[in-house]
């Protein structure tokens, strides 16, 4: 399936960690799978999430706010608990929690993306099968997987039905932009039957977008936590949480500065990518001010600079400019990112053809611009007049570098 052009011009997307691990603030999931909370304490927090003062416009607004173009809620982590009051299975909220999130989203322009797990480690049938090929000897968790020898496909074939009767009310009810699917490690693609659930979610809503994680269908990858040093080809993605903690954790602080969010950003986009930011509701439904406060700093930037945000491709590769850099679609305007305030001209190298002008975007104020050396095919190098005090932004100043033509670069070894 082609890309949808949404998705690559979007920039910025909101990662909604939202469930019942918020009432004790524990790790979601993960927490009762290490055997680091009781299974049974765990589910407990079922009975007191309340969703009290869950307004989903509200969050519809601050996601704009932000700049975003996308969100992605989880509608089933690998818990079980579902946030819709599904048919399949046992474990959910007992009542749509996702309907107002999709409305709300939707009234603002925004793209609706839903988070689900291919696991599910409290269905009773999920632990009857192993990945192929895994190790006899190692550990099994008991929540995941069968010890060798144990296999049950009837009761595999139980679970398949389970987890397509859900998929069926996702797409069937909120029609999703988006399908971020998660827990793709713990089985192969054929024991998922991901061309068939792929087949299935298409047939509701042709044009999809999926992450790398629905294995041999996913249409952009889907890095983690860690920013690549080296961009991936094509489409992604990088999924990164506001503080340490994707679910709200009552004693994590540890929130990164509205400074380095717009340089995480900022890179991601310079790369090509999308930044999809995680954010972590408390169990009533509200957003921590601490998160909603820097959501609203990088949504301040990107609203001063959107001409080097929406739609531009990934800019100059490493090596040419200190920082990143974005392109315009016609490939005719190049846009650098200055993090601090120089103290000298400012350098890019490897252009070939001539810069037209360079301003300063938000203010437009033009820079002088000149460029020294080069031989032959390899071209000089241009240099850039530092800007003003009063035209650099406190967070990060943009220099439009409007070109005679398209850009090309010089990517040789140089005379030698």
């Amino acid at each position: 399936m082609p890309m949808q052009p949404w998705f690559t011009d979007a920039k910025l997307g909101i990662f909604v960690h939202w469930g019942v691990y918020a009432v004790d603030g524990v790790q979601e999931s993960w927490s009762f799978y290490d055997d680091l909370v009781p299974y049974d304490r765990y589910m407990s927090q079922l009975d007191r999430f309340t969703a009290a003062r869950y307004q989903p416009r509200d969050w519809a607004a601050l996601f704009a706010r932000a700049g975003a173009r996308y969100a992605v809620l989880t509608s089933r982590h690998h818990d079980g608990v579902a946030l819709w009051d599904t048919a399949h299975g046992g474990l959910n909220v007992g009542r749509d929690l996702i309907a107002g999130y999709a409305d709300a989203l939707r009234e603002r322009g925004l793209k609706v993306g839903l988070y689900y797990s291919h696991s599910d480690w409290s269905h009773p049938d999920y632990a009857s099968t192993r990945k192929p090929g895994r190790p006899a000897e190692l550990e099994d968790n008991r929540y995941s997987e069968v010890a060798a020898g144990f296999e049950d496909p009837a009761a595999w074939e139980r679970f398949i039905a389970y987890r397509d009767g859900q998929i069926r009310e996702l797409t069937g009810r909120y029609r999703p932009d988006l399908m971020w699917f998660d827990g793709e490690w713990e089985r192969a693609a054929e024991q998922w039957r991901i061309p068939e659930l792929a087949a299935l979610i298409r047939s509701e809503v042709p044009d999809v977008v999926f992450n790398a994680r629905m294995l041999g269908e996913g249409d952009y990858a889907t890095p983690e936590q860690g920013a690549p040093v080296v961009p991936p080809q094509g489409p992604w993605e990088l999924c990164l949480t506001v503080n340490d903690s994707w679910g709200h954790q009552h004693h994590d602080h540890h929130h990164k500065s509205v400074d380095q969010l717009i340089r995480y950003f900022t890179e991601t986009i310079g790369g090509g990518g999308n930044l999809l930011l995680g954010v972590g509701p408390r169990e009533d439904g509200t957003i921590p001010d601490e998160q909603a406060e820097r959501l609203e700093g990088l949504g301040a930037w990107i609203r001063r600079h959107a001409a080097a945000v929406y739609g531009t491709v990934r800019g100059l590769p490493a090596g040419h400019h200190y920082g990143p850099s974005t392109l315009s679609p016609d490939r005719r305007t190049l846009y650098l990112m200055l993090f601090d305030a120089p103290r000298a001209e400012i350098n890019v190298r490897g252009l070939l053809g001539s810069v037209r002008r360079v301003t300063v975007l938000g203010s437009g104020t033009e820079l002088a611009h000149r460029v020294t050396g080069g031989l032959h095919e390899t071209p000089g190098v241009l240099w850039i007049e530092a800007p003003a005090g009063a035209d650099l932004d406190p967070h990060a100043t943009v220099l439009a570098v409007e070109l005679d033509g398209e850009l090309e670069l010089y990517r040789g070894a140089g005379r030698s």
